[in-house]
C-alpha cells in the first residue's frame, strides 16, 4: 500500500469517527435531556410572549404585582447579590422573571430534599454531640475558635475533635497513592462521594480495589453527582456497578424536566474505610487530578487523611447524603466508631463540616470568615475561582488594610475562561488594598485552602466563588494547633515559588474583550 492510499484510509477512518462522534451526540440521553429542557424553556418564553399581546390591558397590574415583587425580594432572607440579580431579571423580563422567580421559590423538590436531609441530622445527633471539655479546652487557647464551634455544633451539627492525625497531600498522585493504599486494607467498608468520576487510570485502579474488596465481603458504597452522566458516565453506570458487588448510585440524577434542585450538586469529594481513616479535599476521580493526564498544564491540588475520632463526622456527613432518597433506616451504629480514649495534645483540634445549600447556614464562608477576621499574621488562600460577594471582598480588603499578609494564588491557566475573566474583574480593588494576586504559572490551581498564623488552615471542596458557598453541598475540615498546618503553609510557600505576582499594571492593561466580558458576567455572578 502506497503513501497516497495511506493517507486516503486515515482520512476514511476520521470521517467515520466524525459521523459515529456526531450519530453519539444526536442520539444519546445527554442529547435528549437537552432537547427536552430546551423544549420547556421554549414553551415558557412562548406562553409570556402569548401574555404579552394583552400586555396593554393588564400592564397596570403588572406594574403593581413587579413592585410587589421587588419589595418581596428586597425583604427576604439572603445574600443582597442574589436578590439583585433577582430584581435584575423582574425589572428586565417582568412576566418572564416574576414567574420564574415563583417557580424557584415554590419548587416541590428542593423542599423535600431540604426536608428530608433535616429529618436525617435529627437521626445522627446522638452521635454528633459536643464533647464540652474540649470546647472548654478550646476556649483556653484561643476563644474565637471555641466560639466557631459552638456555631458548627449547634447550627450545623458538627462537633470539635482531639486525638485525631492528620496527614496533607500537596498534590493529587500523593493522595492517590495513600488512598488505595488505606483501602487496601479496609475490613469492614469503604464508603466514597465525588463529584466527578472519569473513565481512566485512576478510577480503573480504585474500581478494581473497590470490585476486590466488595468480593472479600467489605461492604462497598459508591456515589457521585448526577452531572457525570452528562458527559463522562454513561447513565446506567450505577447498574454496573452494582453487578461488580457495590452498592452504587448518583446524588441529583438529571432529568429532562426543569427543576432548580438541579442547579444543587454534591461537590463534596469524601472517602472514609472502616470509620478509622477518612480522606477529603479537592482531588475528584479523574487521571487530570493526579496529573496522568494534561488538561490545563500542571494540576495543583490538595487533600488531607483524617486517623482518629473526627473521622466520625465524614462518616455521619456520607451516610445522611446516602439516605437522602434512600426508604430503609439506616444502621448508623454499624458504622460509628467509639471515641479514643486518653489525649493526645500535640493532635490539637480537628473540625471536619459539611456545607448545605438547604440549612440557610453559609458555613463555608462562615469558616473562611472567621479565618480572615482572627488572623494576627497572615492568611494565605490557594482557589481555583475568585467569584466574591460584597461580604468577602470586605472581610479580604480589611484584613489586607490592618497589616495582615493576604496572599491568594490563582491558576495562570484557567479551566474555565468565562469564570476568569470574571475573577479578574475582582483584581483591582483586592490589590489597591493591599491583597496580593499571584498566578500559578505551570498551570491550574484546584487547591481550596485557607492556612493562617502557623497554627490554623482548613482544607476542602469549596471555591471562592457563588456556586459553592451557597448552592453546592460543599465539605471541609478546619485544623488548629497540629503539627500539619507547618505542612500546608510549608507547601503553599513552595506553590509560591512557581507563580508570578499580578500588579495593578497587569489589571490595567489586559485586553479590552476580556474587560467587558468580565464586568458583563458580573451582572450574574450570583449563577456562577
Amino acid at each position: 500500500m502506497d503513501r497516497v492510499d495511506l493517507v486516503k484510509n486515515k482520512a476514511q477512518d476520521t470521517a467515520k469517527k466524525a459521523k459515529k462522534g456526531a450519530s453519539y451526540l444526536i442520539y444519546s440521553r445527554t442529547a435528549v435531556v437537552v432537547v427536552l429542557l430546551l423544549a420547556q424553556v421554549m414553551f415558557m418564553i412562548a406562553m409570556v410572549n402569548y401574555l404579552q399581546k394583552y400586555m396593554s390591558a393588564i400592564y397596570f397590574m403588572l406594574a403593581i404585582f413587579s413592585a410587589v415583587m421587588i419589595i418581596y425580594i428586597l425583604n427576604e432572607k439572603g445574600n443582597p447579590e442574589f436578590k439583585m440579580t433577582w430584581i435584575l431579571c423582574v425589572m428586565l423580563f417582568p412576566v418572564f422573571g416574576t414567574l420564574f422567580y415563583l417557580f424557584v421559590k415554590t419548587e416541590f423538590s428542593t423542599r423535600y430534599i431540604g426536608k428530608r436531609l433535616s429529618e436525617l441530622k435529627i437521626e445522627t445527633a446522638p452521635y454528633m454531640e459536643e464533647n464540652k471539655e474540649i470546647v472548654q479546652a478550646l476556649r483556653a487557647n484561643k476563644p474565637s475558635n471555641a466560639n466557631l464551634a459552638y456555631y458548627m455544633s449547634h447550627q450545623i451539627g458538627f462537633p470539635t475533635y482531639r486525638n485525631t492525625e492528620v496527614t496533607y497531600f500537596p498534590l493529587g498522585e500523593d493522595k492517590f497513592e495513600e488512598m488505595i493504599r488505606q483501602m487496601e486494607r479496609a475490613e469492614k467498608f469503604i464508603f466514597m462521594e465525588y463529584f466527578i468520576v472519569d473513565e481512566g487510570y485512576m478510577w480503573n485502579t480504585i474500581l478494581e480495589v473497590l470490585e476486590r474488596k466488595a468480593a472479600e465481603g467489605v461492604e462497598v458504597r459508591f456515589m457521585y453527582d448526577g452531572m457525570c452522566s452528562i458527559a463522562l458516565l454513561p447513565y446506567r453506570y450505577p447498574k454496573t456497578l452494582q453487578k461488580k458487588g457495590l452498592k452504587a448510585k448518583m446524588f441529583s440524577p438529571v432529568h429532562p424536566v426543569l427543576s432548580t434542585h438541579q442547579n444543587n450538586r454534591d461537590h463534596r469529594k469524601i472517602c472514609v474505610i472502616d470509620g478509622k481513616v477518612g480522606f477529603t479535599g479537592g482531588i475528584n476521580l479523574a487521571d487530570e487530578y493526579i496529573n496522568r493526564k494534561e488538561r490545563f498544564g500542571h494540576w495543583k491540588d490538595t487533600a488531607v487523611m483524617l486517623r482518629g475520632d473526627a473521622v466520625q463526622s465524614l462518616t455521619v456527613m456520607f451516610l445522611q447524603m446516602w439516605n437522602v432518597d434512600e426508604t430503609v433506616k439506616e444502621k448508623f451504629d454499624a458504622y460509628l466508631t467509639p471515641s479514643t480514649t486518653g489525649l493526645r495534645r500535640e493532635l490539637g483540634f480537628v473540625l471536619p463540616y459539611g456545607d448545605s445549600p438547604y440549612d440557610h447556614e453559609n458555613v463555608g464562608e462562615e469558616v473562611y470568615f472567621h479565618i480572615l477576621n482572627h488572623a494576627k499574621k497572615y492568611v494565605h488562600i490557594m482557589t481555583p475561582y475568585l467569584i466574591l460577594d460584597g461580604e468577602m471582598i470586605t472581610a479580604l480588603t480589611r484584613a489586607a488594610k490592618s497589616n495582615i499578609e493576604v496572599i491568594i494564588i490563582m491558576p495562570h491557566i484557567p479551566d474555565k475562561k468565562y469564570a476568569f475573566a470574571l475573577a479578574k474583574t475582582y483584581y483591582e480593588e483586592l490589590l489597591e488594598a493591599g491583597v496580593q494576586i499571584y498566578e500559578y504559572t505551570p498551570g491550574f490551581v484546584h487547591a481550596k485552602v485557607f492556612v493562617a498564623d502557623d497554627d490554623t488552615a482548613t482544607v476542602g471542596t469549596i471555591n471562592l466563588d457563588y456556586r459553592s458557598l451557597y448552592l453546592h453541598f460543599e465539605c471541609g475540615t478546619f485544623i488548629y494547633q497540629n503539627a500539619v498546618v507547618y505542612d500546608i503553609e510549608e507547601d503553599f510557600q513552595n506553590t509560591l515559588k512557581k507563580c508570578q505576582k499580578i500588579s495593578i499594571t497587569d489589571v490595567r492593561t489586559r485586553p479590552f474583550i476580556s474587560k467587558a466580558a468580565g464586568e458583563i458576567l458580573r451582572l450574574v455572578a450570583p449563577l456562577m
